[in-house]
């Protein structure tokens, strides 16, 4: 595979399959080689060959399509290609594994964090087919846990899951931290092959009917002697419910209780509320609680009903995944903020730019308690994570878990939404919920057709659903509706926010078609979304007014009896067949589009801050950026990585510095590209090049600073193209006296040592090689060196004569100065030529003015440069 496509001993290679490659409507049987950076195809057929190439970073999309001229075929899309293939034995297994290797590109075009992005390559390295099974098992592990999969028993290194058979029965998960003992139990007809499993918290498990009950009990008991030892994880003592109440505490209120607070106070809302509670302490007492709590689908009717305040953090905590971290970490929120009080960062000043826009409207956070608390709960994350920092809508969200939630259990829940439960959502580019607006989109086109064209025409489908997913709806929704909606949002994930945004536009759908421009429809949604209110949080003026209706009898008893309750709140059983298994698999396919977009946008803003500064094209910049990104990628990919960036982890990479190259690689470029022939100096004047190109001497050179040289070379008169070649030539550590990008002040920095003059000579022996000129070139260059020699040499003996005054002045005693260079070789310290001298001399041979006059091509650099780190693709016949 490496012979065939030149590749490096660092790709790897996971899978290969027999498929036929389509060009035109000619197959081309052969070899698909996927690699963990590369999609490669390679066939040789009666003497014809065909290569192909494509990096997975260039993917744009990928899907498996069957029509009548390409039949159960695979396409892969590029920005400027589409290639089809088909014949697989196994076309799903292909297309699965194809899924996981352009999803992995996908994460490392997003990570433009360089520490991160050094880790993920290194990491991909190792990674085979089976490693690649286990990552999607992985993740399929993980998303079951928050949807609703039935039938499997699944074991990992901290967690013990299960799914009953009948979806929305039972699901349990167990932290093997609360585990204290695993054995066999005695079989039986009714449980065959049992395995009892007890908890800190004496609660008692059996699963029977195991296939490997010895294997699993004996894998269980190694991942036990692994998991670190700690207190139960019972249920949680909720101390307060919201900032503004902190001495007001809650605790468990019975049936009595509420009947006896409606009897005598007749407040029906406060009523409702208790009714709820009692309905969850009934859900306690029969299927447990903690982490430990079977997850039933009476669960989830409780949730969707609106959780208690008094019992929001705790449930939140559970369903979120975050109690079980806060434990396994303890103090650490805490070692978070004493680390970030000594330090300054962009975070800090967006922090407090936003502090006071978090909900103004609400008294938690019209005072400095509150404000104090959301302070530290966003230092304390940008802390923890500086690759996300601060992103705006953070501060929304936190908010709200603030009056809930303590601090410290508020943190939590925000880790988990930023780095579980909303990936991607939180960073420079909201990339997460860019794709999850693309979800939405496709789904809207699925669904309401009509509405979603008119939408279009009108432009507002975007805009409005952005702010909803960056949010959770709690910019749009009133307070207390939002809340039940974020309940059921930690209960079925992000799958709930799609069916109420669906619906939204579902059930306004006549308005919205009446609507004649963006600005209107924006009013209506805003509008019906201000009218969502959630029964049982009616105002108690209102609710005071009915006296003691029937609705809200009925509505009582719905809540004792834990039957389902009316919600006004868009949750409707029209969408409800959104599953999370087809959201992912739509994710897929718009993180594709999505981040080859923002690639797109990266790559015209570096065309545009360079185009002022290059006089090639923009078409001939695009290539070249295109070749430069590729040589970037191949760092990250087999080389040690691009190093830390001149930002701070917690800035935002600008993007000239988002692609940057070391000194292999910009050699390679330099000798690919450069009209100029070096031949055996090509390694040092390279060299050379980087040398006085990396400004900040970092060891990398972006593409602004790539792109300078090239520009010389190809669009300078000549003047300029021998300031260049002046400069290389200059003694280290004296390039810096001139400057790069402006006007050259040559004359404060002449060549003083006869070596780097000889150097020159060679350099301009070299460049003439091969030339059609050749032979009055080397005439012509033998004639100026000696003229440049001469001159050096009078300029040394009119330096001697001047310095005889100041000789004879001078302290005998003192000792002479040495004349010996660095190398060891005796250096003529009084012999020097300025550029001026240079370009006089060389004016005089017309020659040389010619071959520095003449005009070089780019596009025929670019025809005969290997591209086998991008897109290629070659015929021959041998």
């Amino acid at each position: 595979m490496r012979r065939l496509f030149s590749m490096p001993e660092e790709e790897k290679l996971v899978n290969y399959y027999s498929c036929s490659y389509w060009k035109g409507r000619v197959p081309r049987q052969g070899w698909l080689y996927l690699c963990v950076n590369h999609l490669c195809f390679y066939s040789l057929i009666l003497g014809k060959e065909v290569v192909l190439v494509v990096p997975w970073t260039e993917v744009t999309q990928l899907e498996k399509n069957s029509t009548l001229l390409f039949p159960e075929s695979i396409r892969v899309c590029t920005r400027s290609e589409h290639y089809f293939f088909s014949m697989f034995l196994n076309i799903f297994d292909t297309f699965k594994l194809m899924e996981q290797l352009a999803n992995m590109a996908m994460s490392t075009l997003l990570d433009q964090d360089r520490a991160r992005l050094s880790q993920a390559m290194s990491m991909s390295l190792s990674l085979s087919h089976r490693d690649l099974d286990a990552r999607a098992k992985n993740q399929q592990y993980r998303s079951w846990f928050k949807s609703h999969v039935p039938g499997q028993l699944f074991v990992s290194s901290s967690c013990l899951c299960f799914r009953s058979k009948q979806e929305d029965v039972c699901q349990l998960i167990i932290p093997l931290r609360e585990v204290t003992v695993v054995e066999k139990a005695d079989s039986s007809p009714v449980l065959p092959s049992p395995v009892s499993i007890s908890t800190k918290n004496k609660m008692n498990f059996l699963f029977a009917n195991l296939k490997d009950r010895d294997f699993l009990v004996q894998r269980i008991s190694d991942f036990l002697q692994r998991t670190p030892d700690s207190p139960p994880i019972g249920p949680m003592e909720i101390v307060t419910c919201s900032l503004f109440s902190a001495d007001k505490p809650r605790g468990g209120i019975t049936l009595s209780n509420s009947i006896f607070l409606f009897q005598s106070c007749f407040s029906p809302v406060l009523v409702l509320l208790h009714l709820k509670e009692e309905a969850w302490r009934l859900h306690f007492s029969e299927f447990g609680r903690g982490v430990c709590m079977y997850r039933t689908s009476r669960t989830r009717d409780l949730v969707l009903k609106g959780i208690p305040d008094s019992l929001r953090a705790e449930l939140w905590l559970l369903f979120s995944g975050a109690q079980v971290q806060m434990e396994v970490h303890p103090g650490l929120y805490s070692d978070l903020l004493d680390q970030a009080l000594d330090q300054d960062s962009l975070a800090k000043d967006e922090i407090e730019r936003d502090l006071h826009r978090s909900m103004p409207e609400h008294k938690a956070f019209q005072n400095p308690t509150g404000i104090s608390a959301l302070r530290r709960v966003l230092t304390a994350y940008a802390q923890r994570n500086p690759a996300i920092g601060y992103c705006q809508a953070m501060n929304i969200v936190t908010s709200v878990l603030l009056l809930y939630c303590p601090e410290e259990q508020a943190f939590w829940l925000l880790v988990a939404l930023c780095e579980r439960l909303l990936p991607d959502y939180y960073n420079t580019r909201v990339t997460g919920a860019l794709v999850d607006q693309g979800v939405f989109e496709e789904l809207t086109q699925a669904q309401l057709p009509a509405l979603y064209g008119h939408m279009q025409s009108l432009g507002v489908l975007s805009s409005i659903s952005l702010s909803w997913f960056l949010t959770l709806f709690l910019s749009a929704l009133p307070f207390h509706s939002a809340t039940v909606l974020i309940d059921a949002f930690f209960c079925d994930g992000i799958t709930v926010i799609f069916q109420v945004a669906l619906s939204v536009l579902y059930d306004n759908m006549e308005a919205l078609l009446a609507c004649n421009d963006e600005g209107e429809a924006m009013t209506v949604l805003d509008v019906l979304l201000c009218l969502f209110v959630h029964v049982p949080l009616l105002s108690p003026s209102l609710l005071s007014h009915c006296l003691i209706s029937s609705f809200v009898l009925s509505l009582s008893l719905c809540l004792c009896l834990c039957l389902p309750v009316p919600v006004p709140v868009p949750v409707p059983q029209r969408f409800g067949g959104l599953r999370a298994d087809v959201i992912e698999q739509m994710r897929f396919k718009q993180r594709l589009k999505v981040i080859q977009s923002l690639e797109d946008t990266a790559q015209r803003s570096v065309v545009r801050a360079v185009m002022t500064e290059s006089a090639f094209t923009i078409e001939e910049l695009e290539e070249l950026y295109c070749l430069f990104k590729s040589k970037h990628m191949s760092s990250c990919y087999w080389g040690p990585g691009p190093g830390p960036g001149s930002a701070g982890p917690d800035l935002v990479v600008p993007y000239l510095e988002q692609h940057r190259v070391d000194h292999a690689h910009f050699s390679q470029l330099i000798t690919e590209l450069s009209p100029w022939r070096w031949n055996s100096h090509t390694h040092n004047m390279a060299a050379r090049l980087f040398r006085l190109q990396d400004q900040n001497q970092d060891g990398l050179v972006n593409f602004k600073e790539f792109i300078y040289p090239l520009t010389v070379m190809y669009h300078g008169d000549l003047t300029e193209k021998l300031k260049l070649l002046y400069k290389l030539h200059l003694p280290p550590g004296k390039e810096g006296l001139i400057l790069l990008m402006g006007s050259y002040q040559c004359e404060s920095a002449p060549i003083s040592e006869v070596e780097q003059f000889i150097e020159l000579c060679k350099t301009l022996y070299c460049m003439f090689s091969e030339d059609s000129c050749e032979q009055q070139l080397y005439h012509s260059i033998a004639t100026v060196a000696s003229l440049l020699l001469r001159i050096g040499e009078v300029a040394k003996r009119f330096t001697n004569h001047a310095s005889k005054p100041a000789d004879s002045a001078s302290d005998p005693t003192e000792p002479a100065p040495s004349s010996t260079s660095p190398q060891g070789r005796t250096a003529d310290a009084d012999w020097s030529i300025s550029f001026e001298q240079v370009l006089a001399s060389l004016l005089t041979e017309t020659p040389l003015v010619d071959f520095f006059e003449r005009k070089a091509l780019l596009r025929d650099k670019m025809a005969a440069t290997p591209r086998s780190r991008r897109e290629s693709e070659s015929e021959a016949h041998k």
